[in-house]
This record gives C-alpha cells, sequence and structure tokens, in this order.
C-alpha cells in the first residue's frame, strides 16, 4: 500500500503547479474502476458530497474491492485517489491507513470547502465498508 502511496505522490510531483494538478486528477477520474449500473442507486449514493458519488464494495478472497462513478469529472478523480490505494486490501489495512498521501500531494489544502467535504464522506464511507467487512470475518 505505501508503494502505490508513494507513487501518486511522486506522480503528483512532477507537475509544478495546481491547475496542472487538476488535470492530472481529471485524468485520473478517467481510468476509475467504474460501478456496475446496478449499484448506481442511492443506497450506494454517498451523502455529503457536492456531485452525485456513488461507492460499492465488494469482498472477495479477504480482501476489499471498490468501484465506484460520479457525475462530476473531478470528483471521478478525487474517488479514484482513494480507490487506486484501498481497493484490493484488507479490512484491517483500510482502517489503519491514515490517508497522509493526500496531505502529502496537497489535495486537502486545494480543494474548495464543498469538495474537502465530499472528500470527508468519500473516506467516512470507505472506512465504514473496511469496518463493516472486518466484523464479519
Amino acid at each position: 500500500m505505501q508503494e502505490v502511496e508513494q507513487e501518486l505522490i511522486s506522480e503528483f510531483e512532477m507537475f509544478d503547479d495546481w491547475m496542472d494538478k487538476y488535470n492530472y486528477i481529471i485524468e485520473l477520474g478517467k481510468e476509475l474502476p467504474m460501478i456496475d449500473e446496478q449499484y448506481k442507486t442511492s443506497q450506494f449514493l454517498i451523502e455529503g458530497c457536492q456531485s452525485q458519488v456513488w461507492l460499492h464494495a465488494d469482498k472477495q478472497d479477504g480482501k476489499v474491492i471498490f468501484t465506484a462513478d460520479s457525475d462530476a469529472i473531478i470528483t471521478k478523480g478525487i474517488v479514484n485517489l482513494l480507490i487506486r490505494v484501498l481497493s484490493g486490501r484488507t479490512p484491517q489495512e483500510i482502517i489503519d491507513n491514515d490517508l497522509s498521501y493526500l496531505d502529502a500531494i496537497g489535495l486537502k489544502e486545494h480543494l474548495s470547502p464543498t469538495r474537502s467535504n465530499g472528500l470527508a464522506s468519500m473516506i467516512k464511507q470507505v472506512k465504514l465498508y473496511a469496518v463493516a467487512f472486518n466484523s464479519v470475518q
């Protein structure tokens, strides 16, 4: 997991200004592991996001696999920043991860208040899935 976090940090260090970084986040949105249409319902909609964001999690072989979608391209990239690091990990690894790489790339300080709230909601939902799967074993 730390290796993927470091890859993201290095990728963001290649850009000098935040407009380039936003463009990169948009590119990441195009690589988002897409949610199956059957999960694009209110049950999987993350509350607290300005945009519509659907997040689905499944446990396979002890690992949590995330898929997502959003109606906003930048939000797709933001949720992909989480999924890229956390998908394919055990519930406990997800619970224990402090997501400090998001601070290291400067994401939180460059988001609008509404997008920051959305990111917090996405993080909360990812962690809730991990806690739920952790208790089921």
